[in-house]
């Protein structure tokens, strides 16, 4: 396997850090716009598989050259340059993973009642090219979508006669010292994710959208997190696990904290959540640029991160002896273990994890396919045996 991942952020340097590890592979190329960057994971990893490169990410013709003769490319960008990269992984003969999929646009007139242009809807349309050309684009295999959409085909399979309701529930304790406001994610994701209306499933109705942040519930979080406050996000699971897996309703909710919303509220009436260029001065600056510039970079902030933060998928339904059961499928990492044993933050590590486990198992023959597949398209048991060989247990309340 020949690897070429193009991001060196957060998620892309914590990926290189757990790859280095394993053996599976005998290449891995880390690109990014900067060169200077890609260089510094390399050379943080150590390892003479890893070499660096330069990419133009937005570019699918620079993305098809640099993936010539890769057999996988990992896409660890933030989700707008998910179709130039996939085009150009596709052109250049290889298969293809990523974290999250393609951007949704809302529905023109009614936004918070009806879809629009779905998450993941232009990687969906390509599925028949995929197909006949017996490749695989593997979508959504972060840890969200990722690993929750596993746990949910493992509940279906092996849980459960029937599934009422599958509700991804996503909750932290995370301070970070020294910032009142301090993403540990990319603030670009964040606001495209919580302030698009959210979608939600339901077997009887389909697919439809909400406003953002309704539905407020105290979820209780496992190993000592405790009750957070959820409210529901945009998000890949309620398209894609609907696709795979049987199920009365479907949800993702995210437990972002009053402080948290107030403040993506306010960039929202201020315009400064807009992706769109506006002129200042001499120049065109997109005002969620700026926002992203103003802030900390996630990856930084291992070092003043204290807590834990948990992904998990919570299944209602009737379970294989015919009784009513309800359970929650969970993975949790505490950045104090993070920071000492990779040097990277909890949040980027858990979801830097699950794309590797994957590319182990596709190497390996336990995974393969054809055609646009979510992570629920596959047997669930390989990979969560596989990430518990990882060092990362996963659990079940």
């Amino acid at each position: 396997m020949r690897v070429l991942q193009i991001g060196a952020g957060g998620v892309g340097a914590a990926a290189a850090a757990i790859a280095a590890r394993r053996g599976f592979f005998e290449s891995w190329t880390v690109a990014d716009y900067s060169l200077s960057r890609a260089s510094r994971v390399v050379a943080a990893v150590d390892d003479p598989r890893f070499v660096a490169a330069q990419v133009d990410a937005s570019s699918a013709t620079e993305v098809r050259d640099l993936a010539a003769g890769a057999t996988h490319v990992f896409n660890a960008v933030d989700p707008r340059f998910v179709m130039s990269i996939f085009d150009g992984a596709f052109a250049a003969g290889a298969d293809y993973l990523d974290m999250a999929m393609s951007l949704s646009e809302p529905h023109p007139t009614s936004p918070y009642s009806s879809t629009g242009v779905v998450l993941g809807a232009a990687q969906f349309a390509t599925e028949s090219l995929w197909q006949e050309a017996g490749r695989l684009a593997l979508v959504g295999i972060g840890v969200e979508p990722g690993l929750s959409d596993i746990f949910a085909r493992y509940a279906a399979d092996e849980l459960f006669s029937s599934i009422s309701e599958i509700g991804v529930r996503d909750g932290a304790n995370l301070e970070v010292d020294g910032y009142a406001f301090a993403p540990s994610f990319s603030i670009w994701t964040t606001i495209e994710e919580c302030l698009n209306p959210p979608v939600i499933y339901e077997k009887s109705r389909g697919w439809y959208t909400t406003e953002p942040f309704s539905e407020p519930e105290v979820f209780d979080f496992p190993e000592g997190i405790g009750p957070v406050e959820c409210v529901n996000v945009e998000h890949e699971e309620v398209l894609l696990i609907p696709r795979w897996v049987d199920a009365g309703r479907v949800t993702f909710k995210y437990g972002l904290g009053a402080e948290f919303i107030s403040v993506l509220r306010t960039l929202h009436v201020l315009g400064l959540d807009s992706a769109a260029p506006v002129r200042v001065g001499d120049v065109s600056v997109a005002p969620r640029d700026v926002v992203a510039a103003c802030l900390p970079d996630p990856a930084s902030l291992g070092p003043r991160m204290r807590g834990k933060t948990c992904a998990g998928t919570w299944v209602r339904g009737i379970g294989i002896d015919g009784s009513p059961r309800e359970v929650y499928l969970y993975h949790v990492v505490d950045n104090e273990w993070s920071m000492r044993e990779y040097g990277h933050q909890a949040v980027v590590w858990q979801t830097a994890v699950n794309p590797v486990v994957a590319l182990e198992l596709l190497s390996a023959g336990a995974w393969s396919g054809a055609g646009v597949l979510g992570p629920e398209a596959f047997p669930p048991r390989p990979f969560l045996d596989l990430l518990v060989a990882y060092g990362s247990p996963w659990a079940m309340r």
